[in-house]
């Protein structure tokens, strides 16, 4: 088993600006598991995102170390790439922990030349569709950007300014679509439970993470009083965070770059209904690499985010699309997550 690693800068359409900052490039790393034996390759990613700390030099340099371990693998599960990290290297950061499980989980389901998603127990009747994300700016900017880009449903960041409420009004002139809200930890409990009402009459579905993670008494009230369900981003990053949202939030967001991957995503997933806890998947700032696995999670879930790819200027990948008219996946014929690498090998086709 061959391990390999392609860093890449992601040039965006448009600066991209949320209560934590903002920024015109997203560098990644593109992750690759090729079986010498079969010559076919998984591909993972990590977004190398700044606010977590994470630089692509030392990044690559970390994975690189590793490469001498997946060297005598013949084969490698995703339950069997996780054992290999716990042995070899415990505290690797999720985010590289997800590239290379979704790697796995890709070259997995290539050798049986079947798409991830059917390979697993799901409820394909399920239609989620992504929402678009209209990124932080002054008012006259995102309503321009709305326009831009028609889509069945929206995320509309907020949670920088006191002009919250002006947003929505001045974005729900211009569409009928429903929103959700993600105010970045930007809000006061007091606020939120303010805005719930208005934001109701507005149209708007839910709340993500209004709340810096460490306000529980503040989550507490808003959970109680709030008019809109709260959704859990920034306070739900791991399997162990499930339960400790199940008192404090209606659902969760589940980012596979966070909790490690595919495969601890979907068991907490399983977590969340039993506590029942409605549950979404987001992204990063990714490519079609990194949008292309979380697609893969789509029966399983109420609510999705996944526009990462389409807030590209430049994709260094093929994969999953999604319909413009309906927000739903449209999945490529062919195994694995789908995903091709622009310049790079052909990949086997699904059966």
């Amino acid at each position: 088993m061959k391990l390999i690693v392609h860093p890449y800068t992601l040039p965006l359409a448009n600066p991209f600006r949320i209560a934590h900052g903002s920024r015109t490039e997203q560098p990644t790393l593109i992750v690759e598991l090729k079986d010498e034996t079969s010559g076919l390759s998984g591909y993972g990613e990590a977004p190398m995102t700044s606010y977590y700390g994470l630089d692509s030099t030392v990044c690559t340099a970390r994975l690189t170390s590793l490469a001498p371990a997946f060297a005598p693998k013949k084969e490698l599960s995703p339950e069997q790439l996780h054992g290999l990290l716990d042995e070899i290297d415990h505290g690797i950061s999720p985010f590289l922990r997800c590239a290379l499980d979704v790697a796995a989980n890709d070259l997995w389901a290539r050798k049986q030349r079947r798409r991830l998603g059917l390979l697993w127990n799901q409820d394909r009747s399920r239609k989620t569709p992504t929402c678009f994300t209209i990124g932080l700016a002054p008012i006259d900017e995102m309503v321009r950007k709305l326009k831009a880009f028609p889509w069945p449903v929206y995320k509309i960041k907020l949670g920088a300014g006191d002009d919250d409420l002006a947003i929505i009004r001045a974005l729900r002139e211009h569409t009928n679509s429903p929103f959700y809200v993600d105010a970045n930890t930007g809000w006061t409990a007091e606020h939120t439970i303010a805005l719930s009402h208005e934001l109701k009459a507005l149209g708007v579905i839910f709340i993500e993470q209004p709340l810096k993670t460490n306000d529980l008494d503040g989550q507490k009230e808003v959970f109680l009083k709030s008019a809109l369900p709260i959704f859990a981003d920034e306070s739900c990053q791991t399997e162990a965070d499930v339960d400790r949202c199940a008192k404090h939030f209606h659902g969760i967001n589940i980012k596979i770059v966070k909790c490690g991957g595919l495969t601890p995503a979907r068991r907490m997933i399983a977590r969340a209904r039993e506590l029942n806890l409605q549950v979404m998947a987001g992204c990063m700032t990714e490519s079609s690499v990194g949008i292309s696995a979380i697609a893969q999670l789509l029966p399983e879930l109420d609510y999705a985010d996944m526009d990462g790819a389409m807030l590209l200027a430049k994709d260094p990948a093929r994969g999953v699309t999604f319909n413009p008219g309906t927000g739903f996946a449209v999945y490529p014929e062919r195994s694995g997550t789908g995903v091709v690498l622009k310049q790079g090998p052909v990949i086997s086709h699904m059966l």
